[in-house]
């Protein structure tokens, strides 16, 4: 059965996600003085996982595997936000690592992936550093060569990645393709699932997604993408400051390790975890998922069209603006899009922009790079106008 005829009629939205029920799930949205337009960077935080993260602290907050009664309370609160995690992205519990960042996650990832000398690894332009800086380091020190894969187009309404523009950078030298699911300032959506099958035509080779931007607006199946290893962060899902870093099982063959010698598990977090999974937590990811009802991908799929309207209704306004640059997918298409849209105004200083709208409004957003300093500044050319001006639901 298609996806269309699977459609959910307004009622059944209503019924799975009333935005005025959702509302009162955050703490933060129950007051007035600020209105959130910079949730890219960072969800608010749903009260459940709040009240979590106090209880552990106050009742359970002891070392992990000992025998009495508290300790072992805490091992099961961990375990079960390991199991929750793993199973929130369709992925095995010894898949997956919890650790700070992503860009932690990325660089641990990078310290144990040994390839061969003459090894090619494949860059996107489009990435937030996280997802470059680690492999370029990979490279200088396995003396790897590197390919930067760019868009065909230099529309800045039309900058994507595809399996087309990625065909040519490939070679049977080709060990690490790495890219983004979604530019955290394009908002354009990548067919991963087409991208890992050109990538998996080369014997060995292994795609690495950045999925941080994408994660807070779709449902992540790590199976059915394909990829070999795929990082969001909880922070930007409702959650902690933490993130998850999903490897296959196939992708973990190769893979060394940073535990103690004494540690001889071959479960991922093992390998690269270095015991920074904080406890607490990690022990509130339950409370995350939880949030998504009981048929989660009926609740994505009525939060991406409560999305959808949001993300027009901004979109509409900035394309009367003859003086306003789009930058990324300009359709509010949920197949297209996630909402997070960028922009600049000719002859103004993002910078300026932002700080105008804050002296007038309690609407906090920001301007800048966001960490894509390769896109902003060498493919967008925005340097000198202090980058973009970006706002997100």
């Amino acid at each position: 059965m298609s996806a269309e005829s699977q459609a959910l009629t307004p009622t059944e939205m209503d019924t799975i996600f009333n935005v005025t029920k959702a509302r009162t799930c955050f703490p933060a949205l129950q007051q007035l003085h600020q209105i959130y337009f910079d949730n890219a960077g960072g969800s608010q935080v749903l009260s459940t996982v709040a009240s979590s993260v106090k209880n552990y602290l106050e009742e359970t907050n002891v070392q992990l595997g000992a025998s009495y009664n508290v300790a072992q309370q805490s091992t099961e609160s961990y375990g079960k936000g390991v199991e929750a995690a793993a199973k929130f992205m369709n992925a095995d519990v010894d898949e997956i690592v919890i650790g700070p960042s992503t860009t932690q996650l990325f660089s641990n990832l990078s310290l144990i992936l040994n390839l061969p000398s003459d090894s090619e690894i494949v860059l996107s332009s489009l990435d937030h550093e996280a997802n470059i800086s680690s492999w370029l380091r990979l490279a200088k020190v396995q003396n790897l060569k590197v390919k930067w894969w760019k868009p065909a187009s230099t529309s800045p309404n039309d900058l994507m990645l595809t399996p087309e523009d990625l065909r040519p950078l490939l070679s049977e030298k080709t060990k690490l393709v790495a890219c983004t699911h979604t530019s955290n300032v394009l908002g354009t959506i990548h067919d991963i699932r087409a991208i890992a099958d050109e990538v998996h035509k080369i014997s060995g080779a292994r795609l690495c997604v950045d999925g941080v931007a994408l994660a807070p607006h779709r449902e992540v199946d790590v199976k059915a993408l394909g990829a070999d290893f795929y990082s969001f962060s909880w922070y930007k899902v409702y959650g902690p400051h933490i993130s998850i870093l999903y490897a296959s099982h196939a992708a973990q063959e190769t893979l060394g390790s940073l535990g103690h010698y004494f540690h001889t598990g071959k479960d991922l977090s093992t390998k690269l975890g270095l015991a920074a999974a904080s406890y607490e937590l990690v022990a509130s990811i339950p409370q995350i998922v939880s949030y998504f009802g009981p048929d989660k991908r009926k609740t994505w799929e009525a939060i991406t069209v409560h999305e959808e309207k949001l993300q027009a209704i901004l979109l509409e306004y900035l394309h009367k603006r003859e003086d306003v640059t789009i930058y990324g997918e300009t359709s509010s298409e949920k197949k297209l899009r996630v909402p997070v849209v960028s922009f600049t105004v000719k002859g103004k200083s993002s910078k300026d922009i932002v700080e105008r709208i804050e002296s007038k409004s309690n609407f906090g957003c920001r301007w800048g790079h966001f960490y894509s300093k390769r896109l902003v500044d060498d493919l967008l050319g925005l340097e000198k106008c202090d980058g973009v001006v970006r706002k997100k639901k």
